[in-house]
């Protein structure tokens, strides 16, 4: 199960309902389980990308939601991935380059360079310019979805870590 799966089923009492899949090899039959369809339907689509078994799969489900990276995809965004214990820059990219056929394209509205989603991992790459790791520039810009404007976005991250903006 991923992490996220275990975290929401942790200190249930009563009856809970996991959706499963069975991975089966020549030499071994794996049962994987999730907390909700969405979460396992991505995980068959992460184990049908080149290179991607189940385990490295789980690792991707257990780091982001399904939702996450298929804005992730949609934005191209690498260090998203490379940010995954165990994926790499060819990884990444293969996953990108696959997922997008999987998964479509993205709305009009979502990617545009000014703002929304495409404002965040603008607003993400320029702090990790500026030195900051991933982890650091994800914090930071963690709750300010709201902002569009990049600079803005910036100016707040960089408030929070305690530069000077």
């Amino acid at each position: 199960m991923t992490s996220r799966s275990i975290a929401a089923l942790n200190g249930s009492t009563g009856d809970v309902f996991v959706y499963t899949h069975m991975h089966v090899r020549e030499d071994a039959m794996s049962l994987f389980g999730f907390v909700d369809a969405g979460e396992r339907d991505f995980f068959v689509i992460l184990k049908g990308v080149s290179g991607v078994g189940p385990k490295v799969a789980i690792s991707v489900l257990s780091a982001y939601s399904p939702d996450d990276l298929r804005r992730a995809v949609l934005n191209k965004d690498l260090a998203l991935f490379q940010s995954i214990s165990g994926i790499g820059k060819k990884t990444a990219e293969r996953l990108v380059l696959e997922l997008k056929d999987k998964i479509g394209e993205p709305p009009a509205a979502e990617g545009t360079a000014g703002g929304g989603e495409g404002g965040y991992y603008l607003a993400r790459e320029a702090l990790i310019s500026l030195g900051y790791s991933f982890t650091e520039a994800e914090s930071a810009l963690e709750g300010l979805e709201e902002i569009t404007d990049v600079e803005e976005l910036v100016r707040e991250a960089l408030k929070r870590i305690g530069a000077p903006a």
